[in-house]
């Protein structure tokens, strides 16, 4: 890959309109499987699912995208059965572009005990010290990779740079993200320093096996290749991280990190001060409102986070007016939609009070259509987003949706 051409480079990602006064704009990746109009949210369906929902709808409300995770697809059914079916999206029937992260989240959160979520205590600890209250480490990390235990049922496995290029070309995603290692605010400084040398030197042999990769099967579609930025809180070490991850010429570029919300402007603009203007950028894991806002002044393209369909299967819903539990008794006799401004197929064909029946009574179908709404609520909040940017309405925009969202 160190050899990409920069025409090679413009033909996969071309710079649009611009925000002006910020490091905004909007973008074009084109890929073998489509086009993605950035800025764009892509949802995550992390076993080759957005869970409850059919590809077909997601589709429909307007994903540009779908994010899938190496570490799951993995474990089951196993890269090498998504590869023989012709790759993610033909297994999983999906249309368009696929993005798929390496692994390296899973494998730390999961070993660690924190499944979804890293822990944001402030005591500051190494890596191995770092474990969720009750629970047993189940990944270990050295300098070639990391050995960990599966979660489904606790059989041994090991992920390398290397291995993780080689399922996630099984796995034949649009967009793939190099190895790294993943630190929780807990690491101590000299950890932080110490993981961003490792993963810089993970980037470098990911950036060798996908050349390789390609070079022994150049007639499949073109895989692109993001690295991922780490270094924490600190903003020499992100900096640091960034101009190390350029040197070797990936496709583009992911943020990645446990970030406290207070500091995610920062962060990204940190970051995106040190990365080519002509490369994507894409923030891992963020997908609130405040915070789509604020990462798209501050230079990044694209977006996952598995919030909106998570949320949804626990009865809570975005609206303009803010998110709201449709378990509380003020739904069972209210016949409106979800929200009145929204075109979803679930406001246009359910109430409040059916969907509140759907959850009181645990019904499967309360979960897809919840998901459905979450998901275009935020799919069609960067699109509001991206459209403002090109006509020049983006602070009235912000200033009207976050004072109604947060009111």
């Amino acid at each position: 890959m160190a050899n990409v051409s920069r025409s090679a480079a413009a033909s996969f990602f071309a710079v649009g309109d611009r925000l002006a006064g910020t490091a905004g704009r909007t973008g074009r990746i084109t890929t073998p499987h489509g086009v993605i109009e950035t800025p764009a949210f892509i949802p995550v369906g992390t076993r080759a699912t957005v869970k409850s929902v059919l590809p077909e709808a997601m589709s429909a409300l307007g994903a540009q995208a779908l994010l899938a995770n190496a570490y799951h697809l993995y474990l089951q059914p196993g890269a090498d059965v998504i590869g023989a079916a012709g790759g993610l999206a033909v297994f999983m029937n999906w249309p368009g572009p696929t993005f798929t992260d390496s692994g390296g989240f899973q494998v730390l959160s999961l070993g660690a005990g924190f499944k979804k979520t890293l822990s944001m205590d402030v005591d500051a600890v190494r890596a191995d010290d770092v474990i969720a209250e009750g629970k047993e480490r189940l990944a270990h990390v050295d300098d070639d990779g990391v050995t960990f235990r599966s979660h489904l049922d606790g059989s041994t496995h090991r992920f390398t740079p290397e291995v993780s290029m080689q399922i996630q070309h099984q796995l034949g995603a649009d967009v793939m993200f190099a190895f790294d290692e993943l630190t929780t605010l807990m690491n101590t400084r000299a950890y932080q320093e110490e993981s961003i040398g490792r993963t810089q030197a993970w980037a470098e042999r990911c950036v060798a096996e996908h050349a390789r990769l390609r070079a022994e099967n150049d007639a499949r579609p073109r895989q692109a290749l993001f690295g991922v930025v780490q270094g924490a809180q600190y903003e020499d070490l992100r900096r640091r991280a960034a101009k190390g991850l350029v040197a070797l010429d990936f496709d583009g570029f992911g943020i990645g990190g446990a970030i406290e919300k207070a500091e995610l402007g920062a962060i990204v603009r940190w970051v995106t001060d040190e990365l080519p203007e002509e490369k994507p950028r894409h923030l891992l894991g963020i997908g609130e409102p405040d915070d789509l806002f604020t990462a798209i002044e501050n230079g990044a393209d694209t977006f996952d986070c598995v919030s909106p369909a998570r949320v949804a299967r626990s009865s809570r819903v975005y609206t303009a007016s803010g998110r709201f539990n449709l378990n509380v008794s003020a739904s069972r006799r209210d016949f409106g939609p979800i929200d009145t401004e929204c075109d979803c197929y679930t406001c246009t064909h359910y109430t409040r009070a059916y969907l509140h029946h759907l959850f009181k009574t645990k019904e499967m179908l309360s979960a897809t259509l919840t998901t459905i709404h979450n998901e275009r609520f935020i799919v069609r909040l960067v699109d509001r987003i991206r459209a403002s940017i090109a006509d020049d309405t983006y602070w009235d925009l912000k200033a009207d949706v976050l004072a109604r969202h947060y009111r």
